[in-house]
């Protein structure tokens, strides 16, 4: 289907896109966070603090100085269950997600921590971006204040 505002009438160059073409980066080359990926990253994480909001749980972790990443690093990981519902619910609730991290943890995550967060049934994926947003800030708050 060619898009409405390309030209029909042959005057078209080999090169030229129409606006209507969206122009999408390439996912690697403008990954801000680095992605966790290795079940035992998932594993370890699991293993510490957890801080639940309504729309998601964030877990996260302090890495070890002998662990072979760049410490100062922020990575995060997503998950969702079969809960949250069928793949396609699944893969919106961890686009929102990855998103959220995206514009959240650059500026309130902590170098050297690993974050992972999950996916809840019927919250995630319908839950308002600015809510998402507050819920994620007032989790890492809450995982960084010390402890009594």
């Amino acid at each position: 289907m060619t898009p409405p505002e390309t030209p029909t009438d042959g005057t078209a160059t080999n090169g030229t896109s129409s606006p209507a073409v969206s122009v999408c980066l390439d996912a690697k080359a403008d990954a801000s966070l680095p992605v966790l990926k290795k079940r035992s990253d998932f594993l370890a994480a699991s293993r510490a603090r957890k801080q639940g909001t309504k729309a998601m749980m964030i877990q996260a972790r302090k890495r070890r100085d002998d662990e072979a990443v760049d410490p100062s690093l922020v990575r995060v990981g997503f998950t969702c269950s079969k809960k949250v519902g069928n793949a396609v619910a699944r893969n919106r609730a961890k686009r929102r997600m990855r998103e959220v991290a995206r514009a959240i943890l650059p500026d309130h995550g902590k170098p050297g921590w690993d974050y992972v967060l999950i996916g809840r049934k019927d919250a995630t994926a319908i839950r308002e971006f600015l809510a998402l947003q507050g819920d994620l800030k007032w989790a890492l708050r809450k995982l960084h204040t010390p402890r009594n």
